[in-house]
Protein backbone atom coordinates (compact mmCIF):
# COMPACT_ATOMS: atom_id res chain seq x y z
CA UNK A 1 0.00 0.00 0.00
CA UNK A 2 1.17 3.33 -0.95
CA UNK A 3 2.41 5.41 2.01
CA UNK A 4 -0.35 8.25 0.46
CA UNK A 5 -3.31 6.00 0.85
CA UNK A 6 -5.82 6.38 3.60
CA UNK A 7 -4.29 9.87 4.55
CA UNK A 8 -0.56 7.56 5.41
CA UNK A 9 -2.18 5.04 7.50
CA UNK A 10 -1.50 1.58 6.89
CA UNK A 11 -3.09 -1.60 7.70
CA UNK A 12 -2.82 -5.50 8.20
CA UNK A 13 -4.74 -8.19 9.04
CA UNK A 14 -4.67 -10.06 12.24
CA UNK A 15 -4.20 -13.36 12.39
CA UNK A 16 -6.16 -13.32 16.17
CA UNK A 17 -8.77 -11.26 18.30
CA UNK A 18 -8.41 -7.67 19.33
CA UNK A 19 -7.56 -8.67 22.48
CA UNK A 20 -5.21 -11.32 21.43
CA UNK A 21 -3.83 -8.99 18.56
CA UNK A 22 -2.82 -6.63 21.87
CA UNK A 23 -1.17 -9.28 23.90
CA UNK A 24 0.77 -10.35 20.98
CA UNK A 25 1.98 -6.14 20.90
CA UNK A 26 2.55 -5.60 24.58
CA UNK A 27 4.77 -8.59 24.29
CA UNK A 28 6.85 -7.62 21.28
CA UNK A 29 7.12 -3.79 22.76
CA UNK A 30 8.58 -4.96 25.88
CA UNK A 31 10.94 -7.78 24.33
CA UNK A 32 12.40 -4.89 22.73
CA UNK A 33 12.45 -2.32 25.80
CA UNK A 34 9.80 0.10 24.31
CA UNK A 35 7.08 1.32 27.01
CA UNK A 36 3.62 1.03 26.20
CA UNK A 37 2.47 4.73 27.64
CA UNK A 38 -1.06 3.87 27.45
CA UNK A 39 -3.88 1.66 25.96
CA UNK A 40 -6.90 3.60 25.24
CA UNK A 41 -9.90 1.06 25.01
CA UNK A 42 -13.03 2.97 22.59
CA UNK A 43 -14.90 0.51 22.69
CA UNK A 44 -15.03 -0.51 26.44
CA UNK A 45 -15.24 3.34 27.22
CA UNK A 46 -18.18 3.77 24.43
CA UNK A 47 -19.94 0.81 26.37
CA UNK A 48 -19.97 3.05 29.73
CA UNK A 49 -22.05 5.42 27.77
CA UNK A 50 -24.70 3.36 26.76
CA UNK A 51 -22.87 3.05 22.86
CA UNK A 52 -21.79 -0.01 21.23
CA UNK A 53 -19.00 -0.40 18.81
CA UNK A 54 -16.57 -3.46 17.61
CA UNK A 55 -14.02 -4.25 19.82
CA UNK A 56 -10.96 -1.10 19.25
CA UNK A 57 -8.06 -0.08 20.96
CA UNK A 58 -5.11 2.49 20.69
CA UNK A 59 -1.57 1.52 21.60
CA UNK A 60 0.47 4.90 22.49
CA UNK A 61 4.06 3.59 23.18
CA UNK A 62 7.28 4.72 22.35
CA UNK A 63 11.16 5.45 23.18
CA UNK A 64 12.60 8.95 24.48
CA UNK A 65 15.97 8.03 23.10
CA UNK A 66 14.28 7.05 19.96
CA UNK A 67 11.20 9.87 19.74
CA UNK A 68 13.98 12.49 21.16
CA UNK A 69 15.83 13.04 17.78
CA UNK A 70 13.26 13.33 15.63
CA UNK A 71 11.69 16.14 17.60
CA UNK A 72 14.81 17.62 17.13
CA UNK A 73 14.51 17.43 13.70
CA UNK A 74 11.39 18.23 13.46
CA UNK A 75 9.51 19.82 16.83
CA UNK A 76 5.87 19.41 15.07
CA UNK A 77 6.20 15.82 14.61
CA UNK A 78 5.48 15.71 18.45
CA UNK A 79 2.29 16.00 17.27
CA UNK A 80 2.27 12.33 16.17
CA UNK A 81 4.73 11.04 18.76
CA UNK A 82 4.27 9.15 20.73
CA UNK A 83 3.74 6.02 17.89
CA UNK A 84 0.00 4.47 17.76
CA UNK A 85 -1.19 1.12 16.85
CA UNK A 86 -5.08 0.61 16.21
CA UNK A 87 -6.56 -2.20 16.54
CA UNK A 88 -10.14 -2.96 15.77
CA UNK A 89 -12.66 -5.11 14.72
CA UNK A 90 -14.76 -3.96 11.47
CA UNK A 91 -18.39 -5.23 10.68
CA UNK A 92 -17.02 -8.53 9.54
CA UNK A 93 -15.46 -9.68 12.09
CA UNK A 94 -11.98 -9.28 10.99
CA UNK A 95 -9.57 -7.55 12.54
CA UNK A 96 -6.85 -4.95 11.51
CA UNK A 97 -3.78 -3.38 13.13
CA UNK A 98 -3.46 0.27 11.53
CA UNK A 99 -0.50 2.91 12.14
CA UNK A 100 0.76 5.85 9.98
CA UNK A 101 3.24 4.95 7.43
CA UNK A 102 6.92 5.71 8.01
CA UNK A 103 7.38 7.14 5.13
CA UNK A 104 4.41 9.49 5.42
CA UNK A 105 5.46 10.72 8.44
CA UNK A 106 9.04 10.88 7.01
CA UNK A 107 7.25 13.40 4.35
CA UNK A 108 5.15 14.99 6.70
CA UNK A 109 7.66 16.97 8.96
CA UNK A 110 10.18 17.02 6.13
CA UNK A 111 12.52 14.42 8.58
CA UNK A 112 16.15 13.43 7.11
CA UNK A 113 16.14 10.09 5.36
CA UNK A 114 18.84 8.93 8.36
CA UNK A 115 15.85 9.20 10.58
CA UNK A 116 13.43 6.70 8.92
CA UNK A 117 14.25 3.49 10.58
CA UNK A 118 13.47 4.68 13.99
CA UNK A 119 10.24 5.43 12.74
CA UNK A 120 9.80 2.09 11.01
CA UNK A 121 9.65 0.13 13.90
CA UNK A 122 6.23 0.44 13.83
CA UNK A 123 6.09 -1.54 11.07
CA UNK A 124 7.82 -4.78 12.20
CA UNK A 125 5.59 -4.50 15.64
CA UNK A 126 2.61 -4.12 14.01
CA UNK A 127 3.23 -7.36 11.74
CA UNK A 128 4.58 -9.00 15.07
CA UNK A 129 1.16 -8.55 17.10
CA UNK A 130 -0.41 -9.64 13.53
CA UNK A 131 1.14 -12.55 12.03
Amino acid sequence: MAPNANNGILSKRSNYSVDATLERLKSALQAKGVTIFAIVDHSGEAEKVGLKMPPTKLVIFGSPKAGTPLMLAAPSIAIDLPLKILIREDAEGKVWVSYNAPAYLQERYDLPQDLLPTLSIVETLAAKAAE
